[in-house]
């Protein structure tokens, strides 16, 4: 059980962690009147490998959201919280997560070594969320790790626009690392940027409130589909 999010991750022909959240960094409602079930089935329709659960209060969250969606569907779910204990560990499993974000920004290197023991021992894949390459360094067990490059400023509360070149300076590093599923997370405004970010080598990406705003799901990976079919235009 516990490489389940990773291994469909990695196995994916589109993968996407699709997300469900409420509201933006700015407090902008997301659902537009959809329930979570609605999104949940879109997903599922389009595809999903998997999907985020987003719990954290700044987006709307709360851990019943999480409970909610796993009654919804059997596809490995991420929790985004800011996880800090082990304690919170087995709560995740209990609501239903396959994996949850360890966030590197926000925690000491001994508390993310001992985050991540916890979590292969509970049975889940940390996905673990960086913003620099020291954050990399000393991490244990990497190649059953998610590791994931969030485009955006954690500590201005993902106010800001994002900035993809932060995922392909970063992505050498994260391979270097040892992981086999480097992700890109946060500020993929489109398909063509998606296109471009798994061109560049990213086994899997995040995307939230871009794939939260459009019309289809089904029609945005229509989109990515085609983007992918032509020729890359960034890469690393």
């Amino acid at each position: 059980m516990t490489a389940r999010f990773l291994e469909a991750l990695l196995a994916a022909e589109r993968p996407l962690v699709m997300e469900v959240k409420r509201r933006d960094a700015h407090g902008y409602d997301l659902l537009g009147g959809r329930t979570p079930a609605a999104i949940v089935e879109s997903y599922e329709k389009a595809g999903a490998p998997c999907v985020s659960v987003v719990t954290g209060r700044w987006f709307g969250g709360t851990p019943a959201l999480l409970r909610d969606v796993a009654a919804l569907t059997d596809l490995p779910l991420l929790q985004k919280d800011f996880i800090t204990r082990r304690d919170q560990l087995r709560t995740a499993r209990e609501l239903g997560a396959s994996a949850v974000l360890l966030t590197a920004a926000l925690l000491p290197r001994s508390a993310m070594r001992n985050l991540i023991t916890g979590c292969l021992s509970a049975g889940l894949t940390p996905f673990v969320e960086v913003t620099e390459e020291a954050e990399l360094d000393g991490l244990p067990h990497t190649d059953e790790c998610v590791i994931a490059v969030n485009n955006k400023d954690i500590k201005a509360k993902e106010t800001d626009r994002g900035n993809l070149d932060r995922s392909l300076a970063l992505l050498p590093a994260l391979r270097a690392s040892g992981t086999r599923c480097p992700v890109s997370a946060s500020a993929i405004d489109g398909p063509v940027a998606a296109a471009e970010l798994l061109a560049a080598g990213f086994a899997g990406l995040l995307v939230g409130t871009s794939l939260l705003r459009t019309e289809s799901a089904a029609g945005w990976l229509d989109q990515l589909d085609r983007a992918r079919a032509r020729p890359a235009v960034r890469s690393v």
